[in-house]
């Protein structure tokens, strides 16, 4: 207890039994002008088309009641973006490519599989230390090699999850368009899994099926996303409240809005009706219509997870955090925009790898309440910031202890944590922040030191999209076999198709 409340005087937030709360929202592949906060101010046509598509009022009334952070990174793909946030360390530190699998390097049982290596501990290991009830819902992405790997082993009471990069919404299984490659599996098996204290293994409900598929409900029960906030919405509902020793932990890691785009068919209707009800403009992107009825589903859900916080009378002592792992997709079929930033996905750009993220809830001061945080904070300070609401030391010592061994063996030595002590003081204060006077290391090509930012090396998606993207010029673009087009594909974990043409197989493209 005197450790707990000793990190508590440091950070000058609380006593140790005002534990906040957290709600964890991690969005998937989201653009940065795909988010309603960012399109305001539009003063030309497309700018005002562009912001009549992005409905996100729910996220909208959370960033007026919480605080953006505007210079938050992450890391231009996924799979190290998660293992970078769980993890606490730079992607660089712990993983540099969207790894298969079934990748495996039978010589070095800690690193040598996808993923976060085997002896790092996991952010939820860190805040169980501190009485959270930990729980975990929605994508993975962070290794599934051993039961170490997985949520569970990584300190996560509870799961329903699925491992993979994506999968289908509708069928759970790893369709190409979900996993951008063919698996050995021949994308065939299903991917959604539950983990608890008496049973880990594959979910076998009545809805791992595609039935619901045509159904006009709003929520149709067999979309995976439905299940998914059904699961949370379920661990809201069940948390003894009173309980102030053990305050609720809530990882809820969307699918949405990552490839394949689909949505149910109220979504796809109602975004069309509502934009031209407003006085914009029918879609001329099909591609475009679905990532916007993606985007209002995901919006829907965060009000209704919200709202359940609230009705349990937990709200005034919750902190919300809400980010993406990496820039939007601006390849076809992602079909993100990042107006203003340059470049997406895979590009080191910051389209590629400033994040839209804020904080909200009851737990945020009321004098920082609609303000912008300038400070740079890092995708790797999540860790931190929670081991120390926590009352934990984010020092990772099994990650020491593992490195004793490793040395012995000749083998590569895992990586200290890298997130910076005090970045939600200095959120909740206005100051700079820990990282305002050292740079950032985004990748092995690219060095952040505000206001510079060194780019080096061949970047893939530099380009600068307008208000409205795709458009008819992306369509043109696409239908003459110039791209933009997906770079990483892969048949059997070998990659293929370096040049734009030869990802452009009629299984992987969808409408534009």
């Amino acid at each position: 207890m005197a450790k707990s409340l000793l990190f508590f005087c440091a950070l000058g937030l609380a006593s140790a039994k005002s534990k906040p709360h957290i709600l964890f929202l991690l969005a998937d592949d989201l653009g940065w002008a795909n988010i309603g906060y960012h399109r305001t101010g539009a003063q030309t046509e497309d700018e005002k088309q562009g912001a009549l598509e992005v409905q996100t009022p729910v996220i909208d009334q959370l960033v007026a009641e919480g605080v953006a952070l505007d210079r938050h990174y992450a890391y231009r793909i996924c799979g190290p973006a998660r293992s970078a946030l769980l993890s606490g360390r730079q992607a660089p530190h712990v993983l540099v490519k969207n790894v298969a699998v079934t990748a495996q390097n039978r010589a070095d049982p800690v690193s040598g599989y996808a993923g976060i290596p085997r002896n790092m501990t996991g952010m939820g290991v860190k805040v169980k230390e501190g009485g959270y009830r930990t729980h975990y819902t929605g994508k993975w992405d962070a290794g599934m090699a051993t039961p170490e790997h997985t949520p569970f082993g990584r300190g996560f009471e509870t799961s329903f999850l699925y491992f993979q990069h994506a999968n289908d919404y509708w069928n759970k299984k790893t369709g190409i368009q979900a996993t951008g490659e063919i698996t050995p599996c021949l994308n065939a098996f299903h991917d959604l899994m539950i983990e608890n204290a008496t049973y880990r293994g594959p979910y076998k409900g009545a809805d791992l099926t595609d039935a619901c598929k045509h159904s006009y409900e709003p929520t149709p029960s067999c979309y995976e996303e439905k299940m998914f906030e059904d699961h949370s919405l379920e661990i809201i509902k069940n948390h003894n409240a009173s309980d102030v020793e053990h305050p609720l932990f809530l990882f809820h890691a969307f699918h949405l809005l990552h490839t394949p785009l689909q949505v149910p068919r109220y979504y796809y209707d109602q975004i069309e009706k509502d934009v031209i009800s407003k006085g914009g403009k029918s879609f001329d992107s099909e591609n475009r219509r679905l990532l916007m009825a993606m985007t209002k589903y995901m919006d829907d859900t965060i009000g209704n997870l919200t709202k359940a916080l609230k009705a349990k009378g937990m709200w005034d002592n919750t902190l919300v955090v809400f980010t993406t792992d990496n820039g939007g997709p601006i390849y076809v079929p992602g079909s993100a925009n990042n107006y203003p930033l340059r470049g997406g996905k895979y590009s080191d750009f910051d389209g590629g790898v400033r994040t839209a993220t804020f904080i909200s809830g009851g737990y945020v001061p009321a004098e920082r309440r609609g303000k912008v945080h300038e400070g740079i904070v890092s995708v790797s300070d999540w860790y931190t910031i929670f081991s120390e609401l926590a009352g934990v030391d984010p020092t990772d010592t099994q990650a020491e202890k593992a490195n004793v061994w490793l040395k012995e063996k000749g083998l590569s030595q895992l990586a200290p944590v890298d997130g910076k002590k005090g970045q939600l003081e200095a959120i909740f204060s206005g100051s700079p922040g820990p990282r305002a006077t050292e740079p950032l290391f985004l990748s092995g090509n690219a060095l952040l030191d505000f206001p510079y930012k060194l780019v080096t090396g061949k970047q893939v998606y530099m380009v600068h999209t307008g208000p409205v993207f795709p458009n008819c010029s992306t369509i043109s673009s696409v239908k003459a076999g110039k791209g933009p087009d997906f770079i990483d594909f892969a048949v059997l974990e070998k990659k293929v198709g370096q040049n734009p043409q030869a990802t452009r197989t009629k299984q992987w493209s969808l409408p534009l």
